[in-house]
């Protein structure tokens, strides 16, 4: 059994920071790649940013300059810092991993969502 873990969000104001970590937990061989996805009410869910087990990174274009994804491979975690938040930032965010259990193949797991608000 495979977990993610989210933790982070919650509200900022216009221009805020915050940061997102994700850590799976469980009988895990190995992890792929690891990202973040999000979903606002109304819209369909959409990628934020991905990052693979060698650190190569891909961002939407609604968040480069102003997201960092970053990961620990030692604590099979993904972390996502946000920067300079705008109100249109605003969804659920959903962690993301590609992870082979042990004894399994490589299946797509997600996290329970955390809630990130952006709001004066």
């Amino acid at each position: 059994q495979v977990q993610l873990v989210e933790s982070g969000g919650g509200l900022v104001q216009p221009g805020g920071s915050l940061r997102l970590s994700c850590a799976a937990s469980g009988s895990i061989f190995s992890i792929n790649a690891m990202g973040w996805y999000r979903q606002a009410p109304g819209k369909q869910r959409e990628l934020v940013a991905t990052i693979t087990s060698g650190g190569s990174t891909n961002y939407a274009d609604s968040v480069k300059g102003r997201f960092t994804i970053s990961r620990d491979n030692a604590k099979n975690a993904v972390y996502l810092q946000m920067n300079s938040l705008k109100p249109e930032d605003t969804a659920v965010y959903y962690c993301y991993a590609a992870v082979r259990p042990r004894g399994g193949a490589f299946g797509s797991y997600w996290g329970q969502g955390t809630q990130v608000t952006v709001s004066s």
